[in-house]
Order: structure tokens, then C-alpha cells, then sequence
């Protein structure tokens, strides 16, 4: 099983622990300028809850998030990119397409990379723009966390190019074959009918009960048949 990304860097001291408090505070009392002021901290963990209060008061604007999201820490652009999706539709819509801001899907953090696909899941309308590079990360990123998570945004996009990409994902690690099997149902045709059917002899039983599970709801009265399988 792949590991789940940990924090490698060790605690902040009370200093930096102090003003972290600080920024989150500011951003439930409405403490505008400290939380500006906060997001120009030495210390990445201030900086990013500076960001989250900022965005809970409906402050945070697209030049400081893209200045976020172009942070030298990866925890920094991480937070960015979060709160991308509830606060910004062009920056969330760069990510998307891959341009401009759109560069963290090849973050050379793959923690970054992770959450960047989520963003990218997450905008279906740009699915034309970013199958494309989800689809490079799912079959070809080192890191295994990073290609679920591509297969992941592909199963929510259901662009017929990911399909490939999502049907290679059934021979990866157990975590990314469970992710691909879900992600068949946005897809339809004889190669995912196959897919299913070889998925129920998986040897991971979360990969056979997802698949037992879309063959079940495909059967369902009075719901829309899954592509390939006859009510």
C-alpha cells in the first residue's frame, strides 16, 4: 500500500506556533490586516493559515493566491490550491488547463501534485484542456499517490481520453486499481465491460467489491444502464 504523504519537517517552536494561532484567529474575528501581514511570514505554516483566514472572510484575492500558489514552500502552495476551488474560478480554471498556474500538475512536490489534480478533477468544464496532463500523470508520475489521484480526476471528468489512462490504472498498486474501477463508470464501451468483469477476480477485495457494485447499480430498475451492460 502507498504511503500516505507526511510532514517531514519537524514542529514549529512557540514563536512560530504563536503567530500561526495568530493568523487563524485573525480569521475568525474579521483581522484583516494582520492576516495580510501574516502572509508574509518567514514561516511557511503561518503564511498558509494566513491564506485560510483570508479566504474565510472573502478577502483573499486572485494576485494573492496566484503570489500563493508561486510560494517557495510546497505547504504554501498546497493551502493555495485548496482554497482555490471555493474562492477563485479563474485561478482554480488556470490549474485546470494546465497553463499559467496550471505548471502545478508538474510540481516538483508531489504533494502539491496531488491536490493539483484534485483542482483539476474538480473543473469539468476544462476537461478538454487538463485530460491531457492528468492522463501523463496517471500512467508515468513516480509517485503512486499522484497517479491515484489522476485517476481519480479522471473517473470526475469522464473525458473519453482518460479512458486508456484509467484502464492502465487496473494493473497498478491496490490503491489506484480501487480508484479505477469507480472511475469506469463515467466511461462506457466493450473494453470497460471487460475491465469490469476482469476486476471481479482482482485479488484486492475492495478492487472486486466496486466492481460487483457497478455491475449491481447497472441492473438497478428504473436507473440508467452502465455502458456495455443490458437491464
Amino acid at each position: 500500500m502507498a504511503e500516505r504523504h507526511l510532514h517531514g519537517a519537524p514542529p514549529p517552536d512557540s514563536e512560530v506556533a504563536k503567530r500561526r494561532r495568530t493568523a487563524i484567529a485573525a480569521g475568525h474575528s474579521g483581522d484583516h490586516a494582520t492576516a495580510i501581514r501574516l502572509c508574509a511570514d518567514p514561516e511557511p505554516v503561518v503564511r498558509a493559515a494566513a491564506l485560510g483566514a483570508l479566504a474565510r472572510f472573502g478577502v483573499l484575492t486572485d494576485s494573492a493566491l496566484g503570489h500563493a500558489l508561486a510560494d517557495t514552500a510546497p505547504e504554501v502552495r498546497r493551502r493555495a490550491l485548496e482554497l482555490s476551488i471555493e474562492t477563485s474560478t479563474n485561478i482554480a480554471s488556470d490549474i485546470s488547463t494546465g497553463t499559467g498556474t496550471g505548471t502545478l500538475l508538474d510540481d516538483p512536490d508531489p504533494t502539491v501534485v496531488e491536490v493539483a489534480c484534485w483542482v483539476a478533477g474538480e473543473r469539468t468544464t476544462h476537461a478538454d484542456q487538463s485530460v491531457g496532463p492528468l492522463t501523463r500523470i496517471a500512467t508515468s508520475h513516480d509517485d503512486p499517490l499522484c497517479r491515484e489521484a489522476a485517476v481519480a480526476a479522471l473517473g470526475a471528468l469522464g473525458h473519453p481520453d482518460g479512458l486508456d489512462a484509467v484502464l492502465a490504472g487496473l494493473d497498478d498498486k491496490p490503491a489506484i486499481r480501487r480508484r479505477a474501477v469507480l472511475a469506469l463508470a463515467a466511461f462506457e464501451g466493450p473494453e470497460v465491460v471487460d475491465a469490469l468483469e476482469a476486476a471481479l477476480g482482482d485479488r484486492d477485495w475492495q478492487v472486486r467489491q466496486g466492481a460487483e457494485d457497478l455491475k449491481h447499480l447497472a441492473g438497478r430498475p428504473g436507473r440508467e444502464t452502465l455502458p456495455g451492460y443490458d437491464n
